[in-house]
């Protein structure tokens, strides 16, 4: 069968090839060949007592919800959701299924960094929230407000005219953005926005890709979003003319032909499918295989490697530089999460006495890898990651 760009670009859009190729580099650091770091085994069990001493503390019942943009809408206690059902009353099930849909969708995409100068007043409640929970809490009133819906009958719901609309000052007064409250990478959310309203043009709103769903597994899940919205990531990485999204390079990835070199990681996509899960069971859909999906190669999970000693930068003067998404230590960085992070989950889970079954990836990242990353960073350096990633607001 002869090889071509769409094959290729399909081949990497499985949580199959970025843990193959992810393990790759896993291995290649153990043996001492990685440029950028090597791996020490031994702190491993370390790291899995504070995330299991944390998720104890968390969920103290060892109910742990999934890793998803819901538990970022609970911010500071306050039950956003029963105002949104309530708003939603007298409405089928799958139509209030599908006003969360799209609520999550466009709070995901607009989920990548904020920056350490910005931050959200929540008036109703007094709150000032940074960080992803201020970015939810934000995107949840912009959508609650109708700013992402071309209908003002309907303001609960996310549509291709009220994308293509959307304008940067109207995003930054929702997001309260100004000189003296930057969001990093403004523009970017907006044209991320804009090509999600191109991508969606034949189904005319996100929760139109599953409407009439009843069973799918995780992965097909993500399969939907990679296929459906591939065109809208603004990284600029392609093969040929086909878009790869969160797809970088790195020469050491071995794989055949056109994919040769390249490292996929999905990390927005993937996010976004551990929060669709939700409203799709709500709606009724079964979904099936939960850890098919990978963990969330983001600075949270990978700062707590670096933060614990499994991984160890081997010049350590390169933690002072400013690096992009697609430089190569970036790269290997957030591969190396995937598949560390797989390491780790079951020896959390033994910790807590839990399978697999009870306590599946989904579970373990919110307890959990991502909470521990996030308490590691504010204690040893104010919040910060331990790399500088200079972002545009649309990856990483």
């Amino acid at each position: 069968m002869t090889e071509t760009p769409a094959r290729a670009a399909a081949a990497l859009r499985s949580t199959r090839a970025i843990r193959e190729r992810a393990d790759q580099l896993l291995q290649r650091a153990r043996d001492g060949r990685s440029t950028w770091f090597s791996v020490d085994d031994d702190a491993l069990d370390g790291a899995a007592a504070d995330v299991a001493a944390l998720t104890r503390d968390r969920y103290p019942t060892l109910e742990i919800p999934y890793h998803s943009r819901w538990r970022h809408f609970e911010a500071g206690g306050v039950d956003r959701l029963a105002e949104l059902h309530q708003r939603l009353d007298g409405l089928d099930r799958w139509e209030r299924a599908a006003a969360m849909i799209d609520l999550v969708v466009v709070s995901v995409l607009l989920d990548a960094g904020a920056g350490p100068d910005w931050k959200f007043t929540e008036h109703a409640s007094g709150q000032v929230l940074a960080r992803s929970e201020g970015l939810a809490v934000a995107s949840w009133h912009a959508f609650s407000n109708g700013l992402f819906s071309s209908d003002p009958a309907r303001p609960l719901q996310v549509d291709v005219v009220g994308l293509w609309d959307l304008t940067a000052a109207q995003l930054a007064e929702a997001f309260q953005v100004g000189s003296e409250n930057p969001l990093v990478g403004l523009e970017g959310r907006v044209r991320l926005l804009h090509r999600l309203g191109d991508a969606l043009s034949l189904v005319g709103r996100p929760s139109g890709l599953f409407e009439g769903t009843a069973e799918i597994s995780a992965h097909g899940v993500l399969a939907v979003l990679l296929d459906g919205l591939s065109g809208i990531w603004l990284s600029g990485n392609t093969i040929g003319d086909e878009p790869l999204g969160d797809c970088w390079r790195h020469e050491a990835v071995a794989g055949p032909g056109l994919t040769r070199g390249w490292m996929p990681l999905h990390k927005l996509s993937q996010w976004l499918a551990y929060s669709l899960l939700e409203p799709l069971e709500q709606a009724g859909v079964v979904v099936t295989g939960l850890d098919e999906l990978t963990g969330l190669p983001e600075y949270r999970n990978g700062g707590l490697l670096i933060d614990t000693g499994v991984l160890r930068l081997r010049n350590p003067r390169l933690a002072a530089r400013t690096w992009s998404v697609g430089d190569e230590l970036v790269v290997e960085w957030r591969a190396l999460t995937v598949s560390l992070l797989d390491e780790l989950a079951p020896l959390v889970r033994s910790r807590l006495g839990l399978g697999a079954q009870q306590m599946p990836l989904a579970c373990v990242l919110e307890g959990g890898t991502w909470a521990a990353g996030r308490a590691s960073a504010q204690r040893l350096r104010g919040g910060l990651p331990p790399l500088s990633i200079a972002s545009d607001g649309s990856v990483f």
